[in-house]
C-alpha cells in the first residue's frame, strides 16, 4: 500500500520510524511483526464486520427503483449529509425496493438512539415529494432543534 492510500496515523508512523536509526527501527519492527502476525489480516475481508446496528442517528431513504428514482434519493441524501454532518447524522442509507406493493414509494425515516425509526416524509401521504427545506426542517427539529438552517429555515413570524 502506499503512503499516498494510508491514513494521518499510519503515515506518522512511517515518518517516526524513518527518522530513527537502522539497527533501532530494526529491533522495534521484529518485534512488531510477531505481534501483526499473530494478529488477523486486516485486508482479508473474511475478517470484516458490518456496523450492526446501524449507527444512530441515521436516515434511511425507502424509494421505488421501477420508478427511477435512485437520482432523487442520492441527491436528498447528498443535501442532508451536508446540512447534518457527523456526529448529527451518523449514516444515511438508500434503500431502492422492487415490488407490486413498494410501487411509488418515496419515503424518509429517522432513527435516533433507542428510539423506534420515525416517518419524517411518505410521498404517498404528503402528496408529492419533499421539498428539501421542509424536510431539513423536520429532521432539524427531531435531531439538532436549536440549529439554525440558514437560509433554508422557516421565517419565524413576530406575535404583535
Amino acid at each position: 500500500m502506499s503512503s499516498g492510500q494510508d491514513c494521518v496515523e499510519c503515515r506518522q508512523d512511517d515518518v517516526d520510524a524513518s527518522q530513527q536509526p537502522p539497527e533501532e527501527a530494526q529491533a522495534e519492527q521484529a518485534p512488531q511483526e510477531a505481534a501483526n502476525a499473530a494478529l488477523e489480516d486486516p485486508l482479508s475481508p473474511a475478517t470484516f464486520v458490518p456496523p450492526a446496528p446501524l449507527p444512530t442517528p441515521n436516515i434511511v431513504i425507502e424509494f421505488c427503483d421501477r420508478c427511477r428514482w435512485q437520482h432523487r434519493a442520492t441527491w436528498v441524501s447528498t443535501e442532508l449529509m451536508l446540512t447534518f454532518p457527523t456526529p448529527s447524522i451518523r449514516c444515511i442509507t438508500l434503500l431502492p425496493q422492487n415490488s407490486e406493493a413498494t410501487g411509488g414509494r418515496f419515503r424518509v425515516w429517522l432513527t435516533l438512539a433507542e428510539e423506534a425509526p420515525t416517518l419524517i416524509w411518505d410521498r404517498k401521504v404528503e402528496g408529492g415529494f419533499p421539498e428539501l427545506k421542509v424536510l431539513k426542517q423536520r429532521i432539524r427539529d427531531r435531531v439538532q432543534p436549536g440549529k439554525s438552517l440558514g437560509h433554508s429555515d422557516k421565517k419565524h413570524e413576530t406575535q404583535a
